[in-house]
Order: C-alpha cells, then sequence, then structure tokens
C-alpha cells in the first residue's frame, strides 16, 4: 500500500494528541478516527504485524460464514485473496462510522463482503460462523471479555476463533516489568489497553491450536520493538459428540 509521509504525520499526531474524550465507546472511535481514516491502512499497514498470518492460520473451509469483530476499514479480509470466492459471506462488524465508510468503499464490488455497524459484545450472525476474528481490535473494547464470549458464542461447535493484538511482556525481571509499564502508558494515551489476561481468557473458552509471539518495530522509532500474539483456538464440541 501506498504510503505518503504528510499522510503519516497527520495519523502521528492524531497519535501524540491521544484519545479524545466522548459520551462512550463509539463516540470516542468516531472522534479519534474521523480525522485519519483516509490515512488509516497505510501506516498501519506497517505498524500491525501478524494479521496475514492469522488470516492463513484460520483456514476457512469452502462455502464458511466468517466474522470479523472490530473490522476498521476492512483491510484485513483483502488477506483472504482469491479464498474469498469460495467463502458464503465475510461480515465486518464495526462500531465506527468513520472507518466504516471506508470499509464499504473497498467492498462495494463483493457481494460476499457485508458491512455492519455493531457492536461487538452483542452482534450476531443469522447462523453460527465457521469463523470469528479480531485484528488489534480487542485491546481497543472496554468490555473486552464479553466480546471473547460472545466471539465464542456466535461460533458453531469446533469453529474457529483468531485474535492477533499486542501485548505486554513477559517476566518478572526489572526490565521487564519497566517494559511492561512503558508499553502499558504508551498504548493507554491512544486508548489502546495491553491485558496478559486477554490471552488467558481465549484459552480458558478454546482449545489452544497455536500461540505464537513475536515483536514487531514500530515506524519511525528504530530501536524499539512492541511485543504482539497471535492465537487460534477452536470452540469444544459438545460432550455428547465426543468420542
Amino acid at each position: 500500500m501506498k504510503t505518503s509521509i504528510p499522510a503519516d504525520f497527520k495519523t502521528l499526531w492524531r497519535l501524540a494528541r491521544g484519545a479524545p474524550a466522548g459520551k462512550n465507546h463509539a463516540d470516542r472511535l468516531e472522534r479519534f478516527y474521523r480525522p485519519q481514516a483516509e490515512s488509516y491502512d497505510a501506516f498501519r499497514d506497517r505498524l500491525l504485524q501478524g494479521r496475514a498470518e492469522l488470516i492463513e492460520l484460520l483456514a476457512p473451509p469452502d462455502g464458511a460464514l466468517i466474522v470479523e469483530l472490530g473490522a476498521g476499514t476492512g483491510n484485513n479480509a483483502r488477506h483472504f485473496g482469491a479464498q474469498l470466492a469460495r467463502f458464503e459471506t465475510v461480515e465486518l462488524v464495526d462500531l465506527c462510522p468513520a472507518l466504516l465508510e471506508q470499509a464499504r468503499e473497498r467492498w462495494a464490488h463483493e457481494p460476499r463482503v457485508r458491512v455492519i455497524e455493531a457492536d461487538a459484545t452483542h452482534y450476531r450472525p443469522s447462523r453460527p460462523a465457521d469463523r470469528v476474528y479480531l485484528s488489534y481490535s480487542l485491546t481497543m473494547m472496554p468490555e473486552w471479555r464479553a466480546a471473547l464470549e460472545n466471539a465464542v458464542a456466535m461460533l458453531k461447535p469446533g469453529g474457529i476463533l483468531g485474535v492477533v493484538d499486542f501485548e505486554l511482556p513477559r517476566g518478572d525481571c526489572l526490565a521487564e516489568r519497566c517494559a511492561c509499564e512503558f508499553w502499558r502508558r504508551w498504548f493507554a494515551h491512544d486508548g489502546v489497553y495491553l491485558n496478559r489476561a486477554h490471552v488467558e481468557v481465549m484459552q480458558s473458552l478454546t482449545e489452544t491450536v497455536s500461540l505464537r509471539e513475536s515483536n514487531a518495530a514500530l515506524p519511525y522509532l528504530p530501536g524499539l520493538r512492541v511485543p504482539y500474539y497471535i492465537y487460534v483456538g477452536r470452540k469444544p464440541l459438545p460432550a455428547n459428540t465426543l468420542q
């Protein structure tokens, strides 16, 4: 995706100003993202690592119903590529009208993609989903536990949950404790709240298929690398179907 230094610095300026006040979560998202919606993807393509890898790990079957919660501009779904033609529907769910406008424009040509304004803690598709995924959105959801519980609830038994997001460094030495505090404060400034409990709750709700952890570089900040994870879990089958 083509980058632009002026557009990048417009985004960086919004990040430097931090998350705005608002009457509710949806209003805060709109205030924060409306000024940067058109340049959102170019900058974040370099910041948000692991998304293509997550999409590959989901491995949806033919005829799948796929739901992305916190889909933003709908950019992540492009990683399905030619596979998209094999799916029944990909539903892109988000609360922010400014980002959803970009998603609707991006996917206007593709009838299999539905763009939906809704809350991740309450939305349900018309039938149980084969795959549900969240990409760098869980850390921005105040009711993240409810969002995860809803994601698993909308899956069919044996369906797959996938999440990629930032996380806190692990370990108890002084350097790691300092790094945890640094990243916690850094991201909280922009309404992103890192929490080790996210993965723990996912593991309690699903059977872990894969957990990969790595570090990503930050645009314009050489030497700084932020931890992130890719989690894939399977919704358990009902007890009476187990052999």
